[in-house]
């Protein structure tokens, strides 16, 4: 098993939900970044759970203890490594999936894979509890950018068909973009609030679920970053965006709506607007043959409702090997759409970070 991705900027992410801790690795980080830990933890309390309606009551404090790469505040040019303690189990609620495995989780194909070695509880290294330090990279990693002038924020685009206003893909500001990454539940109108909140607790009360989708983006990208066909900036994203166990789909620009659309259509007129080479429209998302043009970068992720449920489904006995029922107990988020912006914000913060690598951009 290897959870490790990159190979300029490098991480690798280790542990399981309900094991002594979690963590990651960040590799080839330049030296001399000042990292501001309060903002770090910020990011990650965005993510952490149990501090909303909306999430698991499981609460974690999700404080990294670094043990390599930072003194007195900067990396140092080393491994940057930073380890997450899992304070908050109760792996008696999952003492069943050893035989009984949950729709719509990994317990049957990883129980194959492995053997039946593989820890399911709290889904093991499968849980989204791995994207813990999946965001202390991305928070350290945004930082670095920042610092070259790229800003990174996302919102919650729809959930359960509750639709946000979207991002403006010619006109997201950098400003839009760091207000929305210091919310919990960012919206660009926050009146929508209201009712994607009333579409979670009623599936909450039904003992189910809900999903959604993220919209995140980034400004500041220079043109000219990422390759042709297979090192494009839409495969290195998405590569990494995939890593976080509940995306189903990414688009870029208008994405699949293109499939509705003349050339005539799609096509981002180019225009010199302020000196700079620009286009009226990105429905392109920023991307042209795997290369960023200037424009924003503009991403779409698909993030599933979250299989743990309790209400009585299908399953199998592994044991017996007869057909079997499973009410899934234990902490659960009814919806982790919000939960996922942080994640998938961080995600695109190391990815560009790996990309600009490439071209010797940072």
């Amino acid at each position: 098993m290897s959870s490790a991705w990159g190979d300029y900027i490098k991480i690798s992410i280790f542990g399981e939900s309900h094991g002594e801790g979690i963590g990651v690795v960040l590799d080839n980080l330049p030296a001399g970044e000042e990292i501001d830990m309060e903002a770090v933890l910020h990011q990650m309390a965005r993510r952490a759970p149990g501090r909303d309606r909306s999430s698991t009551p499981r609460k974690e404090s999700d404080t990294p203890r670094i043990l390599s790469g930072f003194l007195q505040g900067k990396t140092t040019g080393a491994p940057l490594c930073a380890v997450i303690e899992n304070t908050n189990t109760r792996s008696a609620d999952y003492a069943n999936l050893t035989v009984l495995p949950r729709p719509g989780h990994s317990d049957y194909p990883g129980f194959v894979r492995y053997g039946g070695f593989n820890d399911v509880r709290g889904g093991g290294h499968f849980s989204g509890r791995l994207t813990a330090p999946l965001t202390f990279a991305g928070a350290v990693c945004r930082q670095i950018l920042l610092r070259r002038g790229i800003h990174i924020g996302g919102h919650v685009y729809a959930i359960a068909g509750v639709e946000d206003t979207p991002f403006d893909m010619v006109n997201v500001s950098a400003q839009q973009l760091d207000a929305l990454s210091e919310i919990y539940f960012p919206l660009n109108n926050s009146e929508k609030e209201t009712a994607m909140r009333e579409k979670i607790e009623q599936a909450r009360l039904s003992l189910d679920s809900v999903g959604g989708l993220v919209e995140i983006a980034a400004v500041g990208v220079p043109a000219g970053i990422g390759s042709p066909m297979f090192y494009g900036v839409e495969n290195v994203l998405s590569s990494i965006m995939y890593g976080v166990p509940a995306v189903k789909g990414i688009e870029f620009g208008i994405g699949f709506g293109a499939a509705q659309l003349r050339g005539s259509q799609d096509n981002d007129p180019y225009e010199i607007k302020d000196g700079q080479v620009r286009t009226k429209t990105n429905n392109c998302g920023g991307v042209l043959g795997g290369i960023t043009t200037g424009m924003p970068i503009v991403v779409r992720a698909v993030v599933k409702p979250t299989s743990s449920i309790a209400q009585q489904q299908d399953t199998v006995d592994l044991q017996k090997g007869v057909n079997a029922k499973l009410s899934v107990h234990g902490r659960h988020d009814p919806c982790i759409v919000p939960r996922a912006v942080p994640v998938l914000e961080s995600a695109m913060a190391i990815g560009l970070m790996n990309l600009l690598a490439e071209r010797g951009k940072l």
